[in-house]
């Protein structure tokens, strides 16, 4: 008994000493293959205010293709936990994976700890099996956390709800525009957030938003489309060709971009290609990226920030699944999709309650068989619907409220 109560306090003491005024950036490397991947610590840096969500801090939404929980190192509670995927993973079931070996850069933003803590990193499987589980200390007094330096680029509020500590803060952030077009960022921007809010949930909650543009300058003018021989300097070198798909627009520069983002408020990104080539791709809690001059920017900047904010799956299918993502004993942690495995931990209870349009329709997370959407169309399945789904919606008004109310 005494040891319990010895623990509880110490569990306790954690809490109140935690005084979260400060962000800690993690700097990784992930590498690996088709079959092997590993974890190393590139740097860490802190900065001034913590703009992370301060309810629900040990717990997080989903489970992701990855965990991150950084521990009070004395009594092993949980600080602060958050859910993500990565380009890394999505490479890994490429066929380049197969044949070579090759490194991604990836970030964290964590509240600074006020005492020694451990970060742990679990990578899953589209199984769900642990590929991959790294742990390092956090040490506050580590003279070789560098104090980074804030940045200088010019920002512009697009909306602003309230303090970036009660609020889920957005950075719009541009890539391609030369310090001349930054007139036209701002206006594409500006579409961006009207092109989300006229969307649900997220009109009905704008209120527990903020976005920020940030303007950073391009040296050229667009962005590198390798198939085309084009490769230019820009803010964050983004390029078509990911994975040798026209369409998936993504960016490697990982590091560099979170240079730019540098003491702003942000919780989540949304980068505006300068480009009317369509394209695009969005990471769970890593980035949205899409072109802001192509006809159908408009769903697809909401489609892909589906992804990267409110953790949902694509919900169109090809024929043929010759590599299925997902499999009949396994129910996907996205909630828009089910392999009925575990239909109940999905959109049963609506189906139960009659909620209109809301069914089970085959075809969806890439697979023609064997995956299953809630609705004929959505914003995640084409640019032609004019809403999110009731299960999208959701779940993403679940992820807002898990960002901003406390759940205990």
């Amino acid at each position: 008994m005494k040891r319990l109560t010895a623990f509880i306090f110490l569990c306790l003491l954690a809490f109140q000493a935690q005084a979260f005024d400060r962000t800690l950036r993690l700097d990784y490397i992930f590498s690996g293959d088709c079959s092997s991947a590993a974890i190393a610590l590139d740097g860490m840096s802190v900065t001034e205010g913590w703009f992370g969500r301060s309810v629900n801090m040990d717990r997080i939404p989903v489970r992701g293709n990855g965990v991150l929980r950084m521990k009070d190192a004395a009594s092993g509670q949980v600080l602060y936990a958050t859910s993500f995927s990565t380009l890394f993973q999505e490479w890994q079931e490429t066929p380049e994976a197969r044949e070579v070996r090759k490194s991604f850069e990836n970030t964290y933003l964590v509240p600074m700890p006020a005492d020694s803590a451990l970060v742990e990193i679990t990578l899953f499987d589209m199984r769900g099996d642990t590929t991959c589980f790294f742990t390092h200390p956090v040490k506050p007094d580590d003279i070789l956390i560098r104090k980074a330096t804030a940045s200088e680029v010019e920002t512009r509020w697009l909306l602003k709800s309230g303090e970036p500590e009660r609020c889920i803060d957005i950075v719009i952030l541009a890539e391609g525009y030369t310090a001349a077009e930054m007139d036209t960022f701002y206006a594409d921007a500006a579409i961006a957030v009207e092109s989300l809010l006229s969307h649900e949930p997220f009109g009905s909650m704008k209120e527990r938003f903020n976005i920020l543009a940030v303007a950073a300058p391009s040296q050229e003018s667009g962005v590198s489309v390798p198939r085309e021989g084009i490769w230019k300097q820009t803010a964050v070198n983004s390029h078509f060709d990911t994975f040798y798909s026209n369409r998936y627009l993504t960016t490697s520069d990982i590091f560099h971009m979170h240079d730019l983002l540098s003491g702003l408020p942000y919780e989540h990104l949304i980068i505006l290609a300068n480009t009317d080539t369509y394209g695009g791709g969005g990471i769970y809690n890593s980035y949205t990226l899409t072109t802001a001059h192509h006809k159908q920017f408009r769903p697809v900047v909401v489609h892909e920030f589906g992804h990267s904010f409110g953790a949902l799956a694509d919900e169109y299918d090809y024929a043929g699944d010759e590599d299925p993502y997902y499999f009949p004993d396994v129910e996907p942690w996205e909630r828009n999709i089910t392999t009925q495995y575990d239909f109940q931990s999905k959109w049963k209870d609506m189906i139960e309650h009659g909620v209109k349009g809301v069914g089970l329709v085959e075809g969806a997370g890439y697979q023609h068989k064997g995956v299953w959407r809630a609705c004929e169309d959505c914003r995640m399945r084409t640019n032609k619907a004019g809403a999110f789904c009731p299960v999208c919606q959701r779940a993403i008004r679940d992820i807002i409220l898990f960002y901003t109310e406390e759940s205990r």
